[in-house]
């Protein structure tokens, strides 16, 4: 068998957000870049890196949070890792676990951390809509601003375009360029 590896597990909830802050010290042989919300379990970059790694390696991860998003999810993916003989450490939690010894103290710190992550997750979301509806109760939310140039999108469609083309060009869903069309004609 070769050389054991260092594989980084970096992940970002969104498209937008930056992954830099990730892992900046931490030497890897390989990493997996993952911009989406930890709630989709179907994570491409998650499945090639479980996939990808091997006995004896171990995997890096900035903190608990960025490799799931629930405590379910958390213990299974560390359980899954080290069943294959693979480590886990997380950085920000100072965190490790390794294939070949069960460490009682850090199951449970396992357990509590991940708990605690998911409750901060679900207290901070709950007061994100109480202050969506506080906002909208005195009328001050307006939602997020729209990224798509509908004016763009209706000279495309007069000019010839095919909703198919439209949403290529745009880059966005046809069912966006759809609800877009239907919008200009109720108006």
């Amino acid at each position: 068998m070769g050389k054991y590896q260092t594989v980084a597990y970096i992940r970002v909830s969104s498209v937008q957000q930056n992954t830099d802050r990730q892992l900046v010290d931490v030497e890897r042989d390989k990493e997996f870049i993952e911009k989406v919300s930890a709630k989709d379990t179907e994570r491409p970059q998650l499945k090639a890196m479980l996939e990808h790694v091997r006995e004896g390696d171990t995997v890096v991860v900035h903190s608990m949070d960025r490799l799931a998003r629930n405590t379910k999810d958390l213990l299974e993916i560390v359980e899954t890792l080290k069943a294959k003989g693979v480590s886990v450490k997380f950085i920000k939690e100072n965190l490790a676990f390794t294939a070949d010894t069960d460490n009682s103290m850090n199951n449970l710190l396992l357990t509590m951390l991940g708990a605690v992550a998911q409750f901060e997750r679900e207290l901070m979301l709950e007061r994100q809509r109480e202050g969506i509806e506080a906002a909208k109760a005195k009328g001050k939310f307006k939602g997020r601003k729209a990224t798509i140039d509908s004016d763009l999108i209706i000279a495309d469609i007069a000019g010839g375009l095919s909703v198919r083309r439209t949403a290529a060009k745009h880059g966005i869903a046809v069912s966006s360029v759809s609800r877009i069309i239907k919008k200009s004609k109720a108006t």
